[in-house]
């Protein structure tokens, strides 16, 4: 059994799904030995075969499993794990867990406590934004509890004003005040529900910008000070605030403009010391050309194979490298993308009924395979799809030298996908390649529920 320089010799992967087995998999190319947790929901997941050990922590809620500070630390240190692997969602961006994990000896894959704190606080990463001189959409210097504070900011701002939670994401915790006379109720609804979700109802304010493109910046630092960005992805394409395609390079950006964006996200990055997998994220308006901060991700992102497949890195891999203590790959950035890259989250969800959740059995799942085709799923035929968890099942990327020919090979893939037992959302990515708008980049983050579903009569 390998040991990095730091000891690390055993990893707890404090996940589920396909990030859970894709750590697994990449510990394993380093020689590290990994524990999988998992719910009684899960026990027939692919990560549990695939881990060195197993142990069920709970019952299928994850309020009672996978959220459980507690049992994953007891399950760590009986087991004589050195790290805890995150993932993304569940306890990825808690500064809490990472403390805990700290005071028990063990290392928590990813970003300091302090900067998952400052970077996880709306108002707190938008002045470290401010004093690193990236630009910032016009909002309030902090948050708020109630309507009636907020409303002198609400004036200043001006409206339209998007209403977001001070913690956490997801596009819970988050509204749109058309007007002065809406903002009361609206302003009510945002923090009920994120305290509802987390256990903050702080409420920051922003002036809302009706047609922009989402653009992120994969970045990426080790423990000796080095910082770097591997490049953007363009997730503009979402529903109610949840992504559903990314795609990378961005179709619409200029070199000028491109390299501006880049630039300011990894000056945030290296001035608050970033260590491991993050993601500077902004709204880009293409008819001024601007961009600005609205949060950082401290964790790997759901989208992150994008990346991969454009620099041909393994990034997870590179977390457990940087957590061993080991400096960037010389292999990062590469020089600059290598062709263009597209990935189509595939969901258990009836889109044509408001995306409703189809947890079932895979009768049939018949992926499909070939040059520049990558799934990355924890799904296979006859598995029961849970109802307590998020509904995506697998990510399907696709890499190509041009984005039209990325398209085309979509086209093609998502055709070979047969899946039967369950609704998925393939059917709205094989419409969405077909339409006009997204082939011309002529869209903005909330083109799907205002154009795209009522040209099919949807909502």
């Amino acid at each position: 059994m390998a040991v990095g320089k730091r000891g690390i010799s055993r990893v707890l992967i404090a996940n589920r799904g396909e990030i859970a087995l894709r750590a697994v998999r990449s510990a394993r190319s380093l020689g590290l030995e990994t524990v999988a947790v998992h719910s009684t929901a899960d026990v027939a997941s692919p990560h549990v075969w695939a881990a060195d050990r197993a142990v069920c922590i709970g019952p299928p809620p994850s309020t009672q499993s996978y959220l459980q500070i507690p049992a994953l630390l007891h399950v760590a240190q009986a087991h004589g794990c050195d790290a805890i692997y995150p993932g993304y969602g569940f306890l990825s961006e808690r500064a809490g867990f990472a403390e805990r994990c700290a005071s028990e000896g063990l290392k928590f894959i990813g970003p300091s406590a302090e900067v998952i704190r400052t970077m996880g606080d709306k108002s707190e990463a938008k002045a470290t934004a401010a004093r690193f001189g990236v630009p910032l959409v016009p909002g309030s210097d902090g948050a708020f509890d109630d309507a009636a504070s907020a409303l002198a900011a609400a004036r200043e701002i001006g409206f339209p004003l998007l209403l977001k939670a001070r913690a956490g994401g997801g596009g819970r915790g988050m509204r749109v005040a058309p007007d002065l006379e809406a903002f009361p109720a609206l302003f009510d609804q945002a923090a009920r529900e994120a305290e509802a979700a987390f256990g903050d109802a702080g409420i920051y304010l922003e002036r809302f910008f009706s047609a922009v493109r989402h653009i992120e910046v994969q970045v990426f630092g080790d423990m000796h000070g080095t910082v770097r960005q591997l490049g953007e992805r363009d997730c503009t394409v979402q529903r109610r605030h949840q992504k559903l395609v990314e795609e990378g390079p961005s179709p619409v950006l200029r070199p000028e403009v491109r390299a501006r964006i880049l630039e300011a996200a990894e000056k945030l990055a290296k001035g608050v010391g970033y260590e491991g997998a993050g993601t500077v994220e902004f709204i880009y308006e293409p008819k001024s050309e601007e961009f600005f901060f609205i949060e950082m991700n401290t964790r790997i992102q759901v989208e992150h194979p994008v990346t991969e497949m454009l620099i041909g890195h393994d990034l997870v891999a590179e977390q457990f490298r940087v957590a061993m203590g080991e400096p960037l790959s010389a292999k990062l950035p590469a020089a600059g993308a290598n062709g263009h890259a597209i990935e189509f989250r595939v969901n258990a969800e009836d889109w044509r009924e408001n995306f409703r959740p189809e947890p079932g059995r895979l009768k049939r799942w018949r992926a499909p395979s070939g040059a520049g085709i990558r799934l990355d799923t924890f799904a296979y035929q006859s598995m029961d799809v849970q109802p307590f968890y998020d509904s995506m099942i697998a990510k399907l990327i696709v890499h190509a030298e041009t984005r039209e020919e990325a398209i085309a090979k979509a086209r093609a893939a998502i055709r070979d996908f047969h899946v039967e037992g369950l609704r998925t959302t393939l059917d709205f990515h094989a419409t969405l390649l077909g339409d006009p708008d997204f082939a011309n980049g002529n869209i903005h983050t909330r083109w799907v529920e205002q154009a795209f579903l009522p040209r099919h009569g949807l909502k």
